[in-house]
C-alpha cells in the first residue's frame, strides 16, 4: 500500500498537506446528530467540545468505575497498566473497552456512536481505549503529537479516518494540565525525524520521544492556525478531536486531578495494515486488529 503520509524516514521534518476529508459523510445530504454550528467548528478546527453530554449520575458512575479499576490494578503487573516514568503511580490503563464490562457498555453508547459514525461516514470499531489519570501535584505532561502519526507509522493505519473521544471525569481548568489543541492543525501532517526502534511503545506510553514534532513545525502550525485552544469545563463534557489534530498537555502541579476516559473510533473501511515503519505490529491492547468488530447499531 502506498504511504501517503511518510514519517520518521527523512533527515529533516516536513509539513504535508492533508489528503483526506475531515468529515467523511456527505454534508449536502445528511446533517446527522450535530448542528450546523458544531459541524462547521469541527471542520475548521479539528475538534469539538460538547458540554454536559453525560448527566451527573452518569458521571458519578464512571468516576466510581475508573477509581475502582485503578485500585484493583495497583499491584497488577501488566503491560496494559502504564505507570509514570519516575514512580509507580498509574498513568493509564489500556483496553478497558474489552476487559471491563462497564466500560464496554460506555463504548457502545448510542449517543456517541451516532456522532462518530457520522464524522467517519461509516460503521466504526474501537482502535484503542484507555483511562488516563493525572493526579494533583504529580501528574506528568503529554508532549505535543498527532495521534495519526503514531498510528500510521507504528500500527499501519492507512488514512486519516479516525476520531478520538475524551470524556472528562473531573473538572478541566486552564491550570490542572488540560488538553491543549492547535486549531486547524488537522489539515497538515508533520513528517517527523527519527527511526522507530522495536517495542518503542514500552517507552513511548510513559514518555513519547519519537513522533514528536520539531519546534519550527509546531510554531508554524500555531501561527498559521488558530494558536492554541484549551477546552475547559465540568466533568461530563466530551471532546472529539480528529486523528491528526496536534495536541498535548502540561503537567499538573495543582491540587486538582484531571482524569478522563479516552476512546479511539476508527472506520471499518480504514482497518490496519502492516506498520509503515516496517517494524513489528504493536500489541492488541494498543492497536486493535483481531478485535476490530463493528460496534452495535440500532
Amino acid at each position: 500500500m502506498e504511504d501517503l503520509y511518510p514519517s520518521r524516514k527523512n533527515s529533516k521534518p516536513e509539513i504535508i498537506e492533508r489528503k483526506d476529508p475531515v468529515i467523511h459523510s456527505d454534508l449536502s445530504k445528511d446533517k446527522g446528530p450535530l448542528s450546523d454550528e458544531q459541524i462547521n467548528f469541527y471542520q475548521k478546527n479539528g475538534f469539538l467540545q460538547i458540554e454536559n453530554f453525560f448527566s451527573p449520575d452518569e458521571v458519578s458512575e464512571m468516576q466510581k468505575g475508573i477509581f475502582d479499576l485503578q485500585e484493583s490494578s495497583r499491584e497488577v503487573d501488566s503491560e496494559k497498566v502504564i505507570r509514570e516514568p519516575e514512580s509507580d503511580e498509574i498513568r493509564s490503563i489500556f483496553h478497558v473497552h474489552n476487559d471491563d464490562q462497564y466500560f464496554k457498555k460506555v463504548t457502545n453508547d448510542q449517543r456517541i456512536l451516532d456522532i462518530v459514525q457520522y464524522l467517519l461516514g461509516s460503521d466504526v470499531y474501537i482502535h484503542q481505549s484507555r483511562i488516563n489519570y493525572k493526579p494533583g501535584f504529580t501528574g506528568k505532561e503529554f508532549d505535543w503529537h498527532s495521534d495519526f502519526e503514531t498510528w500510521h507509522v507504528e500500527d499501519g493505519m492507512p488514512r486519516m479516518r479516525a476520531v478520538s473521544l475524551s470524556i472528562a471525569l473531573s473538572d478541566n481548568y486552564i491550570f490542572n494540565g488540560p488538553l491543549m489543541l492547535i486549531p486547524g492543525s488537522q489539515n497538515y501532517f508533520v513528517s517527523c525525524i527519527g527511526e522507530t526502534p522495536e517495542e518503542n511503545y514500552k517507552e513511548s506510553l510513559k514518555k513519547q520521544k519519537l513522533g514528536v514534532p520539531d519546534h519550527n513545525s509546531l510554531r508554524w502550525l500555531a501561527e498559521n492556525g488558530g494558536g492554541i485552544s484549551v477546552p475547559t469545563g465540568k466533568a461530563g463534557a466530551i471532546t472529539l478531536f480528529e486523528s491528526n489534530t496536534m495536541h498535548g498537555s502540561n503537567g499538573n502541579i495543582t491540587p486538582y486531578s484531571r482524569n478522563n476516559l479516552f476512546m479511539v473510533f476508527n472506520s471499518v473501511e480504514n482497518q490496519l495494515v502492516k506498520p509503515f515503519s516496517g517494524g513489528k505490529e504493536r500489541p492488541e491492547f494498543i492497536a486493535v486488529r483481531e478485535g476490530a468488530k463493528r460496534l452495535s447499531l440500532r
